[in-house]
Formats: C-alpha cells, structure tokens, sequence
C-alpha cells in the first residue's frame, strides 16, 4: 500500500497580486488575448 506522499506530487503556487489578476482578466474581456495566449504567455 502507498502512503500519500508517495502518490501525490507537491504542487507549487505563484501568488499574483490583484491587480495583476485583474488586468489580466480585462485583456480576455476585451479580446486582447484569448486565455490560452495568457496561459503560454504566464504560466510558461
């Protein structure tokens, strides 16, 4: 039997100030840039 952390991976969180989020909510809201550019653009 496996215990947990054997099956689970540790994932890491990047903490993104409010503004941030927001503006970058407000470029997909007005077709600036489509969530999967903000996805390549961000998270890689």
């Amino acid at each position: 039997m496996r215990t947990p952390k054997e099956t689970t991976s540790k994932r890491t969180q990047r903490d993104y100030s409010l503004a941030f989020k927001l503006a970058v909510v407000s470029q997909v809201e007005k077709g600036e840039l489509t969530y999967k550019q903000v996805q390549e653009h961000y998270v890689n």
